[in-house]
């Protein structure tokens, strides 16, 4: 779950449409057009966020906060079933399933010392290999096509979170201005990409319990977030 605070209300979006936006973001990816897995690369963008499906159906809170419990903060057993989970459901489509498995062991690169995360990243390796050893290519040619994984995985983390730190990955930027998500350099052929995404709404308040939360999600108010993706110049 992504949870956007405002001053007035507490705004939920869930894992699988944060990727889906990802994937219409990166539909006008210039440099993507070229690739010859382009679409097997574009399922892969559109699908990383499956496994957090049965997390985001039961969403819960922090008893010591009372905040809700999103996907940075979410217990490391939780993070940890997450992505077996989602690489298993595109094990029909190895490519997009090692770009996947490949994005988990990059995302959690900072606890390759923590002894609780070893058998994580051994398994999601272990994954990976077997699934792009089904193509006969190399994993030179898998990290180079995961570079769109993670840069549309940013795009869309920005916007959704409306974060204001800039985030990098490879060769690019990705910052917050005002309503616009600048990709810099840019990879979309000076083209503005209007997007949205839709959230559900609730107090800003503290919840005690996962029953509160439920509850308060239940008379939910839907709301829906616009903004534009944009090129920069490096």
């Amino acid at each position: 779950m992504i949870v956007r605070t405002t001053p007035g209300s507490i705004q939920l979006i869930t894992q699988p449409d944060h990727a889906q936006l990802a994937r219409r973001v990166m539909e006008h990816c210039v440099p993507l057009a070229a690739r010859p897995r382009r679409d097997v690369i574009l399922r892969a963008i559109g699908e990383h966020d499956n496994g957090w499906m049965e997390e985001d159906a039961a969403p819960r809170v922090n008893p010591t906060t009372g905040h809700i419990v999103d996907f940075i903060d979410a217990p490391a057993e939780v993070r940890q079933r997450v992505w077996p989970r989602g690489v298993a459901r595109l094990a029909a489509d190895p490519w997009a399933a090692a770009l996947v498995a490949q994005h988990a062991i990059t995302i959690f690169d900072r606890y390759r010392s923590d002894g609780t995360w070893a058998s994580f990243f051994a398994e999601m390796e272990r994954r990976r290999d077997d699934l792009r050893g089904a193509s006969g290519l190399p994993l030179e040619e898998l990290l180079s096509d995961y570079v769109f994984v993670r840069l549309a995985d940013l795009i869309s983390l920005c916007f959704c979170m409306g974060t204001t730190d800039e985030l990098r990955f490879d060769q690019s930027s990705v910052r917050l201005a005002g309503a616009q998500v600048v990709v810099t350099p840019d990879a979309f052929g000076g083209a503005e990409i209007p997007v949205e995404i839709g959230a559900r709404e609730i107090a800003n308040e503290r919840y005690d319990t996962d029953s509160a939360l439920r509850l308060a999600l239940s008379k939910a108010r839907p709301a829906t977030l616009r903004g534009v993706i944009t090129g920069g110049s490096a």
